[in-house]
């Protein structure tokens, strides 16, 4: 029984307690770092282009995407030529993708990544031709253009090759020029909304009274996930100052009770909420060990006879007594690891106990295995 306590004991150890574990407790916080306006917001882009200048790594002739586009692009500057004579070895297809963050201007510039579609084995190197990037509405947003870095390789010849990272994705930063800018008004109607990462009632209200007790009664709670705003007059030619002000302001956040294992690591992580009924735990401990053993028998002395290896098989069982502990009811995860912090467990123990201890309905926590 002394390995189940443990167990238990191990998912609620600190870090400082035992390795691979850590106990989680809310602390006091700043709102910007658990919630943001609603209204601002990043876009993705996409565009589809064409990486030139490869060292015979790009697509092969069996690409028809990439033909046909070469074809295209040279159409648009007076060029004609049969594309069945057309080789592409030395260009790749590519999407080309971007984040457009909020609040940019016409003429800043983003990064962007491209990535073979094609069957490239490297597009390193190579350089982007003009790629219009869009929305998911169709808009173009921004023009894409430059070398391209993929900050690894691919070389080799026939059955023996070398590969570092992923050569045929790569970045260019700053790659991407903004021609059309995203208006975010933020308090035209007077009013602002804050949005929560992870919705709760009880963090909502806490946002909503710390808000209050700053600028009088201006914040509702409207659901666990957003709390709406009305600017103060004194504000409403600075919304910035206000956000400001708003995001600095500091609250103590609340989460469920939790119990997080990830049983690839042996990591156990929980919550401070988390509390343990009247329990007891049993557990036998069962060994079995197997050994093989190699004997050879020698002939007598000029019998002409052979030398023979038998090998013997051993089989030893040891079962322990099992013991049995009463954990008594606890309030807090400090009780459990007072109680069980002088036992020994493996982490797959622990788990395994964890799991018991809730499917007992005596673990008052949300149990999750990753």
């Amino acid at each position: 029984m002394k390995k189940l306590l443990a167990l238990l004991m191990a998912g609620v150890f600190a870090l400082s307690l035992m390795p691979g574990t850590a106990a989680a407790e809310s602390a006091a916080t700043r709102i910007k770092d658990i919630a943001k306006v609603q209204g601002v917001r990043s876009n993705q882009l996409m565009g589809y282009g064409l990486v030139v200048g490869l060292n015979g790594t790009g697509d092969g002739n069996k690409s028809t995407e990439t033909i046909q586009s070469i074809v295209n692009m040279l159409k648009s500057f007076g060029v004609v030529i049969d594309q069945s004579t057309l080789k592409a070895k030395n260009v790749a297809a590519v999407v080309v993708t971007a984040t457009l963050p909020p609040f940019v201007r016409e003429g800043d510039t983003i990064d962007i990544t491209s990535s073979s579609i094609g069957d490239a084995k490297s597009i390193q190197g190579g350089t982007l031709l003009q790629t219009p990037l869009r929305a998911g509405n169709g808009t173009v947003y921004a023009v894409a253009q430059g070398p391209v870095s993929t900050g690894g390789f691919a070389a080799g010849n026939g059955g023996n090759t070398a590969t570092k990272n992923f050569p045929t994705v790569g970045t260019t930063p700053n790659g991407a020029i903004v021609e059309r800018s995203v208006e975010d008004e933020i308090g035209g109607s007077g009013r602002i909304s804050l949005s929560l990462r992870e919705p709760d009632f009880t963090t909502a209200a806490r946002i909503a009274n710390a808000i209050n007790s700053q600028y009088g009664n201006v914040a509702q709670a409207s659901n666990p996930g957003r709390i709406d705003i009305t600017i103060p007059a004194y504000f409403r030619n600075n919304v910035v100052g206000f956000v400001s002000t708003i995001e600095e302001l500091p609250v103590m956040p609340d989460n469920i009770a939790k119990v997080v294992v990830n049983e690839r690591t042996g990591t156990i992580v929980m919550g401070g909420d988390v509390s343990v009924d009247e329990i007891a735990i049993t557990q036998g401990g069962l060994s079995i060990k197997v050994q093989k053993n190699a004997n050879a028998n020698q002939p007598d002395p000029f019998s002409y006879g052979t030398t023979i290896v038998t090998r013997n098989t051993d089989v030893d069982v040891q079962e322990d007594k099992a013991s049995t502990i009463v954990l008594p009811a606890t309030a807090n995860v400090s009780d459990i690891v007072g109680a069980l912090n002088a036992v020994g467990a493996t982490p797959r123990d622990t788990i395994s106990i964890l799991q018991a201890i809730k499917a007992a309905g005596a673990l008052h926590a949300e149990l999750q295995i990753m």
